[in-house]
């Protein structure tokens, strides 16, 4: 697991990046800086949501702290059948053929031998987006 995981300063973050909250990889949706004060260090408020929950989750630490970045792998494959709201789908580098759920905003155009994109992290799969067929 430390494989996955690297760190970066708080003040590196950025809207759109990913970062972990909780163990959970999440993508950050905004930041809030507050000033320096009398007796501290600038601090931040992260909101995130988690790549394969979709739950927001909300961090708050100094800006010179350092924050875990999870290493997160996109790959390609291409739909073999669809049952539902679960696709078996085909790696395109490997061969391998997994099972997972779509997204509820891709529902409709998930179809058998269509190309998608595939974001694996910390040992989990999520389909990210349709390339086409």
């Amino acid at each position: 697991m430390a494989d996955d995981i690297m760190f970066a300063s708080m003040k590196d973050i950025k809207p759109g990046r990913f970062i972990l909250i909780d163990g959970v990889p999440c993508r950050v949706v905004g930041i809030d800086v507050s000033a320096p004060g009398k007796h501290g260090a600038a601090k931040m408020r992260i909101t995130a949501v988690g790549i394969f929950d979709n739950q927001k989750k909300t961090l708050l630490k100094p800006s010179s702290a350092d924050i875990e970045v999870p290493i997160i792998t996109k790959r390609k494959a291409q739909v073999v059948s669809v049952a539902g709201n679960v696709v078996q789908l085909m790696d395109l580098e490997s061969y391998e053929t997994y099972e997972l759920q779509v997204p509820e905003d891709l529902q409709g155009s998930v179809k058998p031998g269509v190309e998608i994109e595939v974001m694996e992290s910390m040992g989990r799969k999520a389909i990210s987006r349709v390339m086409g067929s």
